[in-house]
């Protein structure tokens, strides 16, 4: 048996040693966003903005979606603050891209737009700190909706350049019926938005000759199904106007290398080059590739 002074010893040895331990399990260390940080991540937002068009509300909330900062850039409409604010907190509570909720409803529970507090559009994104959550940062009034998530991505990548802030894990298989395609031929539509991924495709016919193009963000990979025409790139544009957020188009080109494209051909425009279907033969019916 333990002598009574060594028995003592022994429960303030244990004491010592479960006590702190028992202690630590009552809490954790949490990473906070400070007023600073908050900052931060708005003035890389703003800088990504202002490469396209410079419009939009940019809001940041604390991990418990609380408003810290927000800032809305000229030109913006008036309910983007409250827009952004609902997007920011979103992804906040939720712990995920507002954009996920987006397109859990568009697949059809629509049951979750009950929500409180809650706003399902694309545009939220957390804001991580070594893998911890400290908070979100939601984005309106941009050119479009991923133009919103871009900026909100690039806000919060400000404070933590390894954060994961994609929209989803894995881009979604994405297949398109004959008739779909027929039909989209048929008109010359969009047939692949582009929506958590960096490309758009579209279904294009053209049966007149168009303006210059350039579009300063996306290369276009084209690929002739159909008729042939005169493709005109490089060069020097005229009269060019933007008419749209990295959109300039003008009346012709001054220079520039002139080729014949038809049936199976494939050209491959860099995003700042001047492109122009000069002269068209037939409907011309082509897929075109948008990367960005």
């Amino acid at each position: 048996m333990l002598k009574r002074t060594s028995r003592a010893a022994l429960l303030t040895l244990v004491t010592l040693l479960v006590g702190p331990l028992h202690a630590h399990a009552q809490y954790v260390d949490h990473k906070v966003l400070t007023i600073e940080g908050a900052k931060q991540a708005i003035a890389a937002a703003v800088v990504e903005a202002k490469r396209s068009g410079g419009t939009g509300v940019i809001a940041v909330v604390d991990d418990g979606g609380n408003l810290m900062a927000v800032e809305r850039l000229d030109d913006t409409f008036a309910a983007g603050a409250n827009i952004s604010i609902g997007k920011a907190r979103t992804a906040a509570l939720f712990k995920k891209p507002s954009k996920a909720f987006e397109d859990i409803i568009n697949k059809g529970r629509t049951a979750m737009v009950a929500l409180a507090d809650f706003t399902p559009l694309q545009g939220g994104v957390p804001i991580t700190v070594d893998d911890h959550i400290v908070g979100a940062i939601g984005v309106s009034g941009a050119a479009s909706a991923q133009r919103d998530e871009e900026i909100a991505m690039a806000g919060a990548r400000a404070l933590d350049p390894h954060a994961s802030t994609a929209a989803s894990a894995h881009p979604e298989v994405a297949y398109f019926p004959s008739n779909r395609v027929r039909d989209a031929f048929a008109k010359g539509a969009v047939l692949f938005d582009g929506k958590g991924t960096n490309y758009m495709v579209h279904a294009s016919r053209r049966e007149a000759p168009g303006q210059v193009e350039v579009h300063t963000r996306d290369t276009d990979v084209i690929y002739v199904l159909d008729g042939a025409t005169t493709f005109v790139t490089g060069g020097t544009m005229v009269d060019g106007k933007t008419i749209a957020p990295d959109e300039i188009r003008g009346a012709s080109i001054e220079g520039g290398d002139t080729r014949r494209l038809e049936k199976g051909d494939v050209m491959i425009v860099p995003n700042g080059t001047p492109h122009w279907f000069k002269e068209v033969e037939g409907p011309v019916l082509y897929y075109v590739v948008k990367v960005r």
